[in-house]
């Protein structure tokens, strides 16, 4: 029985030839990454076993972007314990406030993960990097997870994409239909995805219970990897035998964008199934959905239009690259003369953190990835998610919108 992507990936990292899916491997890792909410744990545990230096200053990643800049004093003394580290480390990788960006954009961006890379992240959405043909892992020592493909067929309709194709998939199975499980995206659909689109696929897997997500490497993997990854990637394809736990096949040439009600990722519906939700805040950003590409459909929706009265919209670019971009090519602009607050660089309103947060009883379309209740505030407001054209949609009507309904 041959091998699938991910078992190939996790085979390299432990030195082993071949595995199947069940084995207990103890495998190295190419990059360690913590944040500033995670990390100061970390570093404590690192300093009560009295370890003096990192593994490889090379492969110890800092990112501070949950509480940052810093929303109190709490968050600016966690943030001072990352700097504080990364420079007693002399660590290679360490962005501050004006020079970072949300983890899992900025670090594809930057080429630091590349494909083949095993990585370990104290954050649930690590798996992003599964776009890049990167497996993601919260542990050293792990199970080998079976694999699930997901096979998406036809011709995407305009205004749908990535988070339309995931958002639909965990409607399918739930928010625990794979769980321990490495989910593999395929099809016509998937492969004519702009990079965007699959790390926002892949960012979400943890929402339906992945441990990862993973795009084939093809020739859009490499036209963004060259010139950017720090590494040389290493490429691996599932052997024609590889053993799948299951196929699924889905047809999304007439899938609309999909939108997921509170309070769950899995409480998905069409678009406009949701058109008489009246909302009060609009968010554009986050891991998922704060790239150029995504700003890049918001603007083109809000150019020439306003925000909607009693409405407040946030937009927030991923990571200073984008940000510098977006001011470059006119959205910025197109933003704020809609009447939008537009935001450095941070997690922010995602996890409820700053920037955003909702008060009881309000309403909000955001293209971040969860919608728990409390998630972005009040235990009694509510969050549905989207993609950044429903979301601008939104902004501009002042209730759930399809794009078409408004260009």
């Amino acid at each position: 029985m041959g091998m699938t992507i991910t078992e190939k990936i996790i085979a390299a990292h432990c030195g082993k030839e071949r595995l199947t899916a069940g084995e207990f491997v103890y495998a190295d890792v190419d990059i360690a990454l913590g944040n500033d909410i995670t990390a100061p744990l970390a570093i404590a545990e690192f300093r009560k076993a009295g370890i003096r230096k990192v593994f490889d200053r090379e492969k110890v990643v800092l990112v501070p972007d949950h509480f940052t800049p810093n929303k109190d004093v709490k968050s600016a003394e966690q943030s001072k314990v990352l700097r504080d580290f990364a420079r007693e480390q002399e660590l290679k990788y360490y962005w501050e406030v004006g020079r970072m960006g949300v983890e899992h954009a900025l670090l594809p961006q930057e080429g630091v993960v590349v494909p083949g890379d095993l990585i370990i992240g104290a954050d649930s959405h690590t798996c992003t990097y599964g776009a890049l043909c990167t497996f993601a892992t919260g542990e050293v020592w792990l199970r080998v997870p079976q694999t699930r493909k997901f096979v998406y067929r036809g011709r995407l309709p305009r205004w749908v994409g990535g988070k339309d194709l995931i958002l639909f998939t965990i409607g399918k199975i739930g928010v625990d239909g794979a769980l321990y499980q490495a989910i593999e995206f395929t099809g016509e659909a998937v492969e004519t995805l702009a990079m965007d689109d699959r790390l926002s696929m892949c960012n979400m897997v943890i929402e339906c219970g992945g441990k990862n997500g993973i795009i084939p490497f093809d020739r859009l993997t490499k036209k963004y990897v060259t010139g950017r990854a720090q590494r040389e990637p290493r490429v691996f394809k599932c052997d024609k035998d590889a053993a799948y736990v299951d196929v699924t096949e889905y047809d999304v040439s007439a899938l609309e964008p999909q939108v997921a009600a509170p309070s769950l990722p899995s409480n998905v519906h069409p678009v406009r199934e949701l058109s008489n939700v009246r909302i009060d805040q609009v968010v554009i950003g986050s891991c998922t959905n704060g790239r150029l590409s995504d700003l890049e459909a918001a603007a083109k929706i809000m150019k020439g239009r306003k925000v909607a009265p009693g409405v407040r919209m946030i937009v927030i670019p991923a990571t200073q690259e984008v940000y510098l971009e977006s001011i470059q090519r006119g959205y910025t602009e197109t933003f704020v003369e809609a009447g939008a607050a537009v935001s450095t660089p941070t997690c922010g309103p995602c996890l409820g953190g700053h920037m955003g947060i909702l008060a009881e009883g309000e309403v909000a379309v955001a293209t971040t990835n969860r919608n728990f209740v409390g998630r972005m505030g009040h235990p009694k407001s509510e969050v549905y998610l989207a993609s950044p054209a429903v979301a601008a949609a939104s902004a501009v009507t002042g209730k759930i919108t399809h794009p078409a309904d408004v260009t």
